[in-house]
């Protein structure tokens, strides 16, 4: 039975991943980005169930022209996987609130409002919100604090989530991938020794991909998770020990 998915940042990395993983399953798959051409691109690439949006997540009006575009159908699925960061280091205290509200809008508000805008029109039961984190939140990621900071703050929301939910059969769970180097995440800092110290924190000698979490994403979303809720589920090889 075809559902409903909705993907926050599906114009790119591991949420196009996972859009692709729903669309191949049979799944209606809505991606939203704030970029029109990769959206474009990913729609073009999975077919006549997938849809797009252009919005930015990270406010309440691209939060509300979802809500408005989706007009009330039922929403089996959101994978909240829109995020980034500039990956700067400012000193002066107005830049340093700039790049904190940025990423904190990027990581964390953006799956936020996805999910309350979702959330009157969730399946219940048998509704499913699966969020992305980092291995970032664990490990305290550099350039200032701010993007690891952000996604740590998902954790404690998406517990809260999870327990506000649970009643009525929506379970909630969050991924945390470790280092997946096929996306446009790292941009201009991917050069050989940044992938070679990467990999070498890994138990299993390499990287991730983004077809990786997109699948362990479509586990979650499945019937077979549905006593699976409230957790933070690590794909990072190893580099950081479940707890």
């Amino acid at each position: 039975m075809s559902r409903l998915v909705v993907v926050g940042g599906g114009g790119s990395g591991i949420g196009r991943a996972s859009a692709r993983w729903f669309a191949e399953h049979g799944d209606s798959v809505w991606v939203i980005g704030r970029r029109p051409g990769p959206l474009a691109d990913t729609v073009a690439e999975l077919g006549p169930e997938a849809h797009s949006i252009v919005a930015d997540l990270g406010t309440a009006e691209g939060a509300e022209t979802v809500r408005r575009e989706l007009g009330g159908r039922t929403v089996d699925v959101v994978v909240a996987a829109a995020g980034g960061t500039r990956a700067l280091v400012p000193t002066a205290l107005d830049d340093i609130a700039r790049e904190w509200e940025a990423d904190l809008r990027q990581n964390l508000m953006s799956a936020v409002l996805l999910v309350e805008a979702m959330r009157p029109q969730l399946a219940r039961p048998g509704g499913r919100i699966i969020g992305l984190g980092s291995i970032g939140a664990q490990l305290g990621s550099g350039y200032g604090g701010s993007y690891g900071a952000a996604k740590a703050a998902m954790h404690a929301w998406m517990y809260w989530l999870a327990a506000d939910l649970g009643a009525h059969g929506v379970t909630v769970n969050l991924v945390l991938p470790g280092y997946v180097p096929d996306t446009d995440f790292f941009g201009e800092r991917m050069n050989a020794e940044f992938d070679a110290v990467r990999v070498a924190r890994s138990l299993v000698g390499r990287a991730g991909t983004s077809d990786e979490v997109a699948a362990t994403i479509g586990f979650l979303a499945s019937a077979d998770a549905g006593y699976i809720t409230g957790q933070l589920l690590g794909i990072n090889g190893g580099t950081v020990f479940g707890r």
